[in-house]
């Protein structure tokens, strides 16, 4: 593994060892010598993270790689950046990606359209800004991409596109989809995550854009808010500060976590190895687990803080929308073809959460 000598902010040890690890990655990095790339929703936990991983990425191979941060909110962004707010190579610019681009917005070769409200917390109460985010946030961007040239463009979707599978003993492949209820107020997730796929193959068909698509299936690690909403992130929240664990559900329902540096590494797979006008999962198929022995396994994971689990299940929110979805498993054999695959389990990679907050 490559060592991190220059200069590099990082403060967190878990993280640090994080980004060591991705820009070990036998990928074709030299392919982004001197080049910029732009990155939306800088604030979030799955762009931060890859904001660090490029700004390493450059300092290691020494790239000169130019970041350029879309953030809606300045404070989200210093909580999960604060270190690098002196890095020269990196520009932060405030806005609201569901409005048109501000005047002046620095050209760029990669363009990562990551900003998206993913916590089903919002979902009841900001749909439309949910739906926003994903369609005409996504247009505008696009549009930029065409007149600038960019060189690639890619868009942060979500597993949510397969809606409820019909058969959920298979794993579900790029081609595969299932039952989604456009009426139902949660379905301003799934839906705008569709039409912003759509949106990029239109370009890429009529434009000639270089488009990709990335489909994240329940991604975990250090640096995600722990007051998400998801119940992965309460799991991690209840142990850091030696709470018991409350199940809000039977807990049957079975999710493929993915942890964060291998999900970074598979996008940067995709940006720079994948196909036009393609799609790809992005998950751990291998690292499926019910949420109740979710539950069971990061309480025990630190024996000393004496976690127990205990099931509460409480009279419908209409913030948090529940999702329909028993099981939805995906197949990762279109991006393994790439090269990519997950390697961190589920123990490892939420005791790895774990102590990055301790």
């Amino acid at each position: 593994m490559i060592k991190i000598t220059q200069s590099i902010l990082e403060v967190n040890p878990i993280i640090r060892e994080d980004l060591e690890s991705i820009a070990s990655a036998k990928l074709p990095w030299e392919a982004m010598r001197g080049k910029t790339v732009l990155v939306t929703g800088g604030g979030g936990f799955l762009a931060a993270y890859l904001v660090k991983s490029l700004l390493t990425i450059g300092y290691v191979h020494d790239l000169n790689i130019k970041v350029i941060c879309i953030v809606r909110s300045r404070q989200s962004f210093k909580a999960r950046l604060a270190t690098y707010l002196s890095e020269p190579n990196l520009t932060v610019v405030l806005h609201d990606i569901s409005k048109p681009l501000p005047n002046g917005l620095p050209s760029a070769h990669f363009i990562i359209h990551s900003a998206s409200q993913a916590s089903p917390k919002y979902y009841g109460v900001d749909p439309v800004g949910t739906l926003l985010a994903n369609s005409t946030g996504t247009m505008y961007l696009l549009d930029y991409a065409t007149k600038i040239k960019a060189e690639k463009f890619l868009f942060f979707s979500s597993g949510e596109v397969y809606g409820v599978p019909f058969d959920s003993n298979t794993l579900v492949g790029e081609l595969d989809y299932g039952y989604i209820d456009p009426m139902n107020v949660r379905s301003c997730y799934a839906e705008s995550k569709r039409i912003g796929e759509t949106m990029c193959a239109a370009w890429a068909q009529q434009h000639g854009l270089h488009t990709s698509v990335v489909r994240p299936f329940h991604t975990y690690g250090p640096g995600m808010a722990l007051d998400d909403g998801r119940v992965f992130a309460d799991f991690v929240a209840d142990v850091v500060a030696k709470r018991d664990i409350v199940l809000k559900s039977d807990g049957l329902a079975l999710r493929p976590f993915c942890y964060i540096a291998d999900f970074t590494i598979g996008v940067l797979t995709v940006l720079l190895t994948g196909g036009k006008a393609q799609a790809y999962n992005i998950a751990n198929p291998s690292a499926e687990i019910s949420i109740k022995d979710l539950a069971t396994l990061v309480a025990n994971l630190f024996p000393e803080r004496n976690i127990k689990t205990r099931f509460d299940v409480p009279v419908s929110s209409n913030a948090y929308l529940k999702s329909p979805i028993f099981r939805s498993c995906p197949s990762i054999d279109k991006v393994k073809s790439l090269g990519w695959i997950p390697t961190t389990s589920v123990r490892d990679g939420f005791r790895r959460t774990i102590q990055s907050f301790l």
